[in-house]
């Protein structure tokens, strides 16, 4: 379902566009009900005839993360969304909801789905062909990851493959991936761009892609996404998934990553790799950048009285929700950032963008910086726990 998400810094509407069926299912077909309450909105899925929950999932948008600049102050703007579900086999209710500063899920949307409706869409628009990378089982016991390409010319086809390949191979290389390599299947699709690379506002570069990314989101500089959703849905629909990855064509450091959304990484920056596993902790695991300056256009972002909703970032107010239980005794809460403590877990001060009053399980992790080459062990918790979830 596609639909409209407006509004500015104080408040937001939601609008139907149209429904689409799509040709594939990635997801479980037994883990359908959302154990996780992550993400900054839910959509819920129920049965009309008996209220039964059929679907869950939590998830985030741009939307959101839009609210917290500060031209959310002066102007309202519309944002096109899109949620995933099953295919339905009678009539069910969409219930959309959003998360409050308070971080409580209010209901804010909700649609009535007859299967019978004659005005589903089933033309199957950018349809392009899919190759497997690395396919190793039904995608109903899989992960299932679908690579985009954008800004690959018709002729740079074959980069894109090579690119493909060697984004698998470095996606291994870190745990706990290195470990559940079986419980994954990486498929892509071959659909050229006009023109190479990708737009740079501020360096007035601009490309005609298929996907319309660009740096400069929300004139962060090394913020690399689009907010052509409905172009991303359509490309990614040529293969089953439960996770997209836009690889951009482009050497400049970027990228970028959405709870349950898509994620984005460039091709041939020295850090690529890296980039790709920590934006894939965003998109897939739900962890929080853990890092603490003011490389964000975001103003504030977390309510520091309140517990966030992601796994590996604390205010400390329910810490034993989180991975206080993985703490040794002797470690002091709050932790601090001394060579003592250095690869223990604790709660170091500074994550989340926020240097004071948010705390990080450990002094570094994949999360916070690329100097080392590991996740710390509750990410790591975190994101064997979402594996699980998909491929159990």
């Amino acid at each position: 379902m596609d639909y409209y998400h407006s509004g500015n810094y104080n408040n937001e509407s939601y609008s139907f566009d149209e429904l689409i069926e799509e040709p594939y299912w990635g997801g479980s077909k037994t883990n359908l009900v959302d154990t996780f309450n992550y993400g900054n909105y839910y959509v819920k899925v129920f049965n009309v005839d008996n209220d039964s929950l059929l679907y869950s999932r939590g998830y985030s948008t741009l939307f959101k993360e839009w609210q917290s600049t500060k031209e959310a102050k002066k102007i309202n703007r519309t944002f096109s969304e899109t949620v995933v579900i099953p295919y339905p086999k009678e009539k069910v209710r969409i219930e959309l909801y959003s998360r409050n500063r308070r971080g409580k899920m209010k209901k804010k949307f909700t649609y009535i789905v007859d299967t019978a409706n004659c005005f589903i869409k089933q033309d199957h628009r950018l349809a392009y062909p899919s190759f497997d990378i690395k396919v190793t089982g039904t995608p109903s016991k899989r992960v299932d990851v679908v690579i985009l390409p954008e800004g690959y010319t018709a002729g740079q086809m074959g980069l894109f493959i090579n690119d493909c390949n060697r984004f698998v191979h470095d996606f291994f290389k870190f745990a706990p991936y290195s470990n559940n390599k079986n419980k994954f299947n990486f498929r892509a699709i071959l659909a050229p761009s006009v023109d190479s690379g990708t737009d740079i506002p501020a360096q007035h570069i601009w490309k005609n892609t298929i996907l319309n990314t660009s740096y400069y989101t929300f004139n962060s500089e090394r913020y690399l996404m689009t907010l052509d959703d409905k172009s991303v849905r359509y490309l990614a629909a040529n293969a089953p998934y439960d996770q997209i990855y836009i690889l951009v064509n482009s050497k400049k450091y970027g990228g970028g990553a959405i709870y349950n959304y898509y994620n984005v990484a460039v091709n041939s920056n020295r850090d690529a790799a890296k980039i790709i596993i920590h934006e894939f902790g965003h998109g897939f695991a739900g962890l929080a950048d853990e890092y603490y300056d003011n490389s964000t256009a975001y103003g504030t972002f977390y309510n520091l009285n309140i517990e966030p909703w992601e796994p590996n970032i604390t205010t400390l107010k329910h810490f034993n929700k989180k991975w206080e239980n993985m703490v040794k005794p002797a470690t002091p809460i709050p932790t601090p950032d001394i060579p003592k403590y250095k690869n223990k877990v604790g709660a170091f001060e500074g994550g989340g963008y926020e240097p004071k009053g948010m705390y990080r399980p450990m002094e570094d992790c994949l999360m916070k910086t690329f100097k080392g080459n590991k996740f710390c062990p509750v990410c790591r918790k975190s994101i064997q726990q979402m594996i699980n979830f998909y491929s159990r």
